[in-house]
């Protein structure tokens, strides 16, 4: 196809707004752990409800708690895979001006953060996270919305992450 005024072809293809440099971008996962943390989670939350429900049918005898037992099993099933493939999607790429995040499967979300507009960054890891060796990193700005969050990463990783954007804001002048 070209442009009738200047006989050059015209470049219809299109990128998505979810992955708008294809070619440029180096996206870094996090560890692998992070699906057997989550599954982890699941399972204790399962655990609890199952308690529940056995709890009620030996005080009851009612045949609705074991049908509500084998309701959240089923239940139990989704979570697990959809937890397992959201664990999955997290990633992030560095960029010379801004970090980019990136996560879900059914509706993603990408952040691009730049770094002059962080205000700080906090590194964090519940009992459940150490056990596992892992830690978030968040990131904080002055809007609420443009928060990122980077769940599953090796404290080794998130330190040297945290430190590195913590220099840069340093160096952008305005952040941190």
């Amino acid at each position: 196809m070209t442009d009738p005024r200047s006989e050059a072809p015209v470049h219809t293809a299109t990128r998505s707004a979810l992955d708008p440099w294809p070619g440029e971008v180096a996206w870094r996962p996090v560890s692998p752990r992070l699906v057997a943390l989550e599954l982890t989670r699941v399972s204790i939350s399962t655990a609890v409800l199952l308690a529940v429900c056995g709890v009620v049918w030996a005080f009851t005898g009612s045949s609705w708690a074991l049908f509500a037992a084998v309701a959240v099993l089923v239940f139990t099933v989704v979570r697990g895979v959809v937890a397992v493939r959201a664990a999955r999607s997290y990633g992030y790429a560095e960029r010379e001006r801004d970090l980019l995040v990136r996560h879900g499967r059914m509706v993603r979300h990408l952040s691009i953060v730049p770094y002059a507009r962080m205000q700080y960054v906090d590194v964090t890891a519940g009992p459940l996270e150490r056990s596992f060796g892992l830690a978030t990193v968040q990131l904080h700005t002055a809007a609420a919305a443009s928060d990122a969050t980077i769940p599953g990463l090796e404290p080794a990783e998130a330190a040297r992450l945290r430190d590195r954007l913590a220099a840069l804001g340093e160096d952008a002048g305005e952040g941190l």
